[in-house]
């Protein structure tokens, strides 16, 4: 009995640890001290030239992509059903030659090239679920350049054998069409550019070879000199701090003393990499449960002190494209949501984010990511008023969307 008392008090005492404010906040009401936000903006303001001069005529384009169909059978002649597909049979010969299949027809579906964790190039076909992270998807290793072949009227598919522990059955990606890229239009296309301009992409907040561990920030950091402060941020850089659980809060201390000791040292380009991580909640943890998400706040105050545009900043990390340099960053469209809520330009943002819902000229991935921002934004919202009048623009902008999409959309209004 006294084990289980004592596990319960541990549980209480945690959960009131992580209960408190994530990070001290200084008499200004941020997470960095007047000290540093004054060299914060010296900085911006002796960079403000190079921003002026950075290559805006670089043309940006969308993410590759295609309508297609979606195929399940897992009853019937599924054997016989792969060599179909092997054999490239004709989308509407399989439908009337297979009736039992489930068909998901006009699904938009992007295609991904990355490295996996054994340094192989891999490529993933994924399906846009309006109303859920579990769309349907299907990764191959990029032999013989297959994210450059041509996927007009072909399929792509995932065949599972028989096992005790599943069924025999296949899935497939059917493309009436190949496969396109768009230019992003001159607007979001300077976003874009300013977002690669602002946060360089040739430096990166971590130094090659990095290793797992943890750097203490003396309670004396500031008084340390110059060389020293350099050469702690050299160690932090040096550092990877992956997170145990959920509750697990040094990788964003640790990112919080990495930007700290930039803006010391006058390093913007790490500074803002390591901010916009935290706003991005970007950090490797072993396990992360959605309970911990809500005290992970995103600091979006911080930057609106300074002399940057964060709207462009922000919309320009939500766009994806085909054509990013080596180290673009992209932002989370969940966080990124969720700072905008809290922005002094919340109204901005939001004008902008409809405005591209509607624009035509976007390319349609880019479209529907705008409007999960907006759901994402809305959704931080307290005033319930405000969130329901938003929701009846919202209703509004979506009417502009092709039917394949608008149709999918599942919006509650009430």
């Amino acid at each position: 009995m006294n084990r289980i008392i004592l596990i319960a008090l541990a549980i209480f005492l945690s959960t009131q640890v992580y209960g408190q404010t994530e990070f001290d906040t200084y008499k200004n009401g941020l997470i960095y001290s007047e000290t540093t936000m004054n060299k914060l903006g010296q900085i911006v303001d002796s960079l403000n030239l190079k921003y002026k001069v950075c290559d805006f005529n670089k043309l940006f384009k969308s993410k590759r992509q295609t309508i297609g169909h979606i195929v399940r059978l897992d009853t019937n002649k599924i054997k016989q059903a792969k060599k179909d597909m092997e054999n490239n049979i004709s989308f509407e010969e399989f439908i009337a030659k297979y009736p039992d299949a489930e068909v998901d027809r006009n699904v938009l579906i992007i295609k991904y090239k990355y490295k996996n964790y054994k340094e192989k190039e891999v490529v993933e076909f994924s399906e846009v679920d309006l109303n859920s992270n579990y769309g349907f998807e299907i990764s191959q290793d990029n032999d013989n350049n297959l994210y450059n072949k041509a996927m007009k009227d072909s399929w792509l598919f995932d065949y599972t054998e028989k096992s005790k522990y599943s069924k025999e059955s296949i899935k497939a990606f059917y493309f009436p069409e190949d496969f396109k890229s768009i230019p992003i239009t001159l607007k979001y296309n300077r976003q874009i550019g300013y977002s690669e301009c602002l946060i360089d992409t040739v430096a990166t907040k971590f130094k090659d070879n990095a290793k797992e561990g943890w750097v203490d920030l003396p309670k004396n950091w500031q008084a340390l000199s110059e060389k020293k402060k350099v050469k702690l941020l050299d160690e932090m850089r040096s550092t990877k701090v992956v997170g145990g659980c959920s509750q697990d809060s040094r990788p964003r201390e640790h990112a919080i003393n990495i930007a700290m000791l930039s803006a010391e040292t006058a390093n913007w380009e790490v500074f803002l990499k390591s901010h916009l991580d935290i706003m991005n909640d970007r950090f490797d943890r072993m396990s992360d449960g959605s309970y911990a998400y809500e005290k992970r706040k995103t600091y979006i105050k911080e930057l609106e002190e300074l002399d940057i545009n964060v709207l462009d900043l922000l919309i320009g990390i939500s766009l994806r494209i085909e054509n990013p340099a080596e180290n673009h960053y992209y932002g989370s469209i969940g966080r990124i949501g969720r700072a905008i809520s809290e922005s002094k330009d919340k109204n901005e943002f939001i004008t902008q984010i409809l405005s591209m819902i509607e624009d035509k000229e976007l390319d349609n991935y880019n479209r529907i990511l705008s409007y999960f921002l907006f759901v994402s934004c809305n959704n931080y919202i307290e005033n319930e008023t405000e969130q329901k009048t938003n929701l009846k623009l919202l209703e509004k902008s979506i009417m502009t969307l092709p039917v394949y999409l608008k149709s999918r959309i599942n919006l509650t209004t009430e």
